[in-house]
């Protein structure tokens, strides 16, 4: 897969058209935007990490290492939601969605890096 088709961006950044095709990837719906504004085209919420493992995470860079590991273990379990991501993209460019205000420490970023390997 060619890494200029995926990239991720925050759903709170500004909008830009013809980004791509703009897939949330999160488990919730992020916080205090609406759905006009986050311009999603798609929500794959089944590719976003469990619950347990989101809350367990909390956002704590200290438990980043693990957290990539888990949700790798996740994502190979969970081939069917990442073969529809996969068709996704070969339809053109996408831009993975999160909320997250830790740009480094977040499951697009995690995905992304799935992806390219």
């Amino acid at each position: 897969m060619k890494q200029r088709l995926v990239k991720i961006k925050r759903v709170y950044a500004p909008f830009e058209a013809k980004e791509g095709k703009r897939i949330l990837v999160d488990r919730l719906w992020p916080r205090g935007i609406s759905k006009q504004k986050a311009q999603i085209d798609l929500w794959l919420k089944d590719l976003s990490p469990s619950t347990e493992l989101r809350k367990w995470f909390g956002h704590d860079p200290d438990k980043w290492s693990q957290f990539q590991k888990r949700y790798l273990a996740e994502l190979e379990a969970n081939k069917d939601a990442v073969e529809s991501l996969l068709k996704e993209i070969q339809t053109g460019p996408v831009v993975l969605i999160y909320s997250a205000s830790d740009e480094e420490h977040n499951d697009a970023r995690v995905l992304l890096q799935y992806l390219i390997n």
